[in-house]
């Protein structure tokens, strides 16, 4: 899929409750097989879109605690 295959206003762009406002990573599910992510302070900028097994292999490994350094 390519940037032109899709319009970011057709798409619900959801974050996270804990995020602070104009702080957040948003997501917006594309397709059945597609997820595109964004800076909310730049909603017009550039979005990184991942396959949905791609974006649940990183869920999965936040879940496990995979980059808690990150955050130290």
């Amino acid at each position: 899929m390519t940037r032109a295959d899709f319009s970011r206003e057709e798409l619900t762009w959801r974050v996270a409750t804990k995020s602070a406002s104009l702080n957040c990573v948003e997501i917006a599910k594309v397709d059945q097989d597609t997820i595109a992510v964004r800076n909310s302070r730049r909603p017009d900028g550039d979005m990184v879109v991942y396959t949905t097994a791609e974006f649940d292999a990183f869920v999965d490994g936040v879940k496990r605690g995979e980059f808690d350094d990150f955050l130290r």
